[in-house]
């Protein structure tokens, strides 16, 4: 908070004015760029109710239950896995800036979910380990990707409330599936049920996330092309 009490008013969006407005706003705040929002966030839910099958406090159950991983265990698991998750994430812009930022997000993301689904087929924990590893490195590649792309695609005005309809589509996907996955898990044959559920729909996230906007460029990169 101290930190964002020291910006500049200049990181403010000029206010709209009559002049410059082309349509009010119709719907949360949003006019021009309401069904590519409203396509986003139905997308994002997805992705964040397969991605709630599988929070950190499942899968460190799930180690411990097939693998009887102890509590210093994940912890290193998880410490190693979060350093690569954020290592990831820094290293999206520079791979974005020479693919784009869709083809940033599919194509980091879909094979980390084939990882995903990999795990539990390990025999051993080194093994899932490592496969879990290989996941984090690339996993969290279209977090920034999916902001950018999102506050490109919209107009200037339109970029709190598309944040905001994105954000709680994301918090609404993520709420029901934590419950299921832990009834599932609770059942000593379900207990790898939860990774494929939530590779199989992160990877249909993912290629319904690249047929209806793989051909929707911010301007930047339409730019860089004409170029």
């Amino acid at each position: 908070m101290l930190l964002f009490l020291q910006l500049s008013p200049s990181v403010e969006v000029a206010p709209v004015t009559p002049h410059t407005a082309t349509a009010p706003p119709l719907f949360l705040g949003l006019h021009e760029s309401r069904r590519v929002v409203l396509k986003l966030g139905a997308l994002f839910a997805l992705d964040a109710f397969a991605g709630g099958f599988i929070v950190q406090s499942i899968l460190a159950y799930w180690f411990q239950l097939k693998f009887h991983a102890d509590p210093a265990m994940l912890g290193a698991i998880f410490f190693g896995g979060n350093i690569l998750a954020g290592i990831s994430a820094l290293s999206a812009a520079r791979i974005a800036a020479k693919f784009g930022l869709i083809n940033t997000m599919v194509f980091t993301h879909l094979p980390s979910n084939v990882l995903l689904i990999l795990v539990p087929l390990m025999p051993t924990l080194p093994l899932a380990v490592i496969v879990l590893f290989l996941r984090f490195s690339i996993s969290q590649m279209d977090v920034p990707t999916r902001q950018s792309y999102t506050m490109a695609v919209v107009r200037p005005d339109e970029r709190a409330a598309a944040s905001g309809v994105t954000t709680i589509a994301r918090s609404l996907g993520a709420a029901a599936s934590p419950a299921l996955s832990g009834i599932l898990i609770s059942f000593p044959a379900l207990w790898s049920a939860p990774f494929f559920i939530a590779g199989s729909l992160k990877i249909a996230y993912d290629l319904l996330l690249y047929r209806q906007f793989r051909a929707l460029k911010p301007s930047e990169e339409k730019r860089n092309d004409a170029a």
